[in-house]
């Protein structure tokens, strides 16, 4: 079973006295408390009126990843440790970004019994878990199996961290893998706003156009070039292309007549090609110290 978790309007709900009391725990310096206490207090100003904040970090403050991981390193993590020893019957696992995590549990009875103690756990901390994107879902490498037998479709998936998740087969041994895709609104949304912002350098050098798509592409499959995502990112270096090719073809008159054979050679000259760049998670932590 997994349990794919949101927590609704996190930062604006962090109460400030528990963060104060969080933070204090491990550090000592009353001059860092202080400033903390100010940050938390510095209030709000909308239409030159300024009004205090009771709850919740600064909206934009760079503090505010900082204090809302402190927050939930002690609402949340520290507590799931401390649940699985105490109340599971099997295993638990957990990976949280921020206010979004996502977990997996052995036993269906686990999973409905860690969200209930969850929730009650969250209202004591001035905190709310989102209902419509929290659920718990059929998943895992027995999922497949049991859901064949109840003559089930495929197992459910979720998004977390920019990809759809999904069970599957590898090809070559038919052994369960859990396979990660690019969200598909995501891509979408990527592509729009590199489309908007080809509008505005439009007239620019088409070796100063290149340029810039070599960077956005690039910094896209850093993120996104993870095993068995090689479709998704060849569908966003394709989308790119037709959107700079739209875009160039409206240049002036004689630019209509741009061709996709010409296009060709401004993709393979400026666009990375699409290729995965980052390993299987049972390869990356592999390490090798020399003696």
């Amino acid at each position: 079973m997994g349990l794919d978790a949101d927590v609704r309007g996190f930062f604006d709900s962090i109460t400030h006295e528990w963060i104060e009391k969080f933070v204090s725990h491990r550090v000592g310096d009353q001059r860092i408390l202080r400033l903390i206490h100010k940050w938390l207090k510095a209030g709000v100003s909308e239409d030159g009126q300024w009004s205090s904040t009771v709850v919740g970090t600064p909206q934009g403050a760079t503090i505010s990843p900082l204090l809302g991981n402190v927050y939930l390193h002690y609402v949340l993590d520290l507590w799931v440790e401390a649940w699985r020893k105490r109340h599971a019957r099997g295993e638990v696992y957990i990976v949280r970004y921020a206010d979004d995590f996502a977990m997996g549990f052995q036993y269906r009875d686990d999973a409905e019994a860690f969200q209930h103690a969850f929730e009650q756990r969250m209202q004591k901390f001035g905190l709310e878990l989102n209902t419509e994107k929290t659920r718990l879902i059929e998943f895992g490498r027995f999922a497949m199996e049991d859901r064949e037998k109840r003559g089930e479709g495929k197992p459910e998936t979720f998004d977390f961290l920019g990809f759809t998740h999904f069970c599957a087969r590898r090809r070559k041994d038919g052994r369960f893998v859990v396979r990660r895709t690019t969200i598909a609104k995501r891509l979408q949304m990527k592509v729009k706003k590199v489309a908007k912002e080809l509008k505005r350098r439009r007239h620019d050098a088409v070796a100063d156009q290149g340029r810039w798509l070599r960077s956005v592409v690039r910094g896209y499959f850093n993120y996104h070039a993870v095993p068995g995502n090689i479709e998704a990112l060849g569908r966003f270096r394709k989308l790119v292309t037709r959107a700079w090719l739209r875009s160039l073809r409206k240049r002036s008159h004689k630019a209509r007549g741009l061709t996709w054979v010409r296009m060709r050679k401004f993709e393979a000259t400026w666009l990375p090609r699409a290729r995965i760049l980052h390993p299987y998670p049972n390869q990356r932590l592999c390490v090798n110290y020399p003696r």
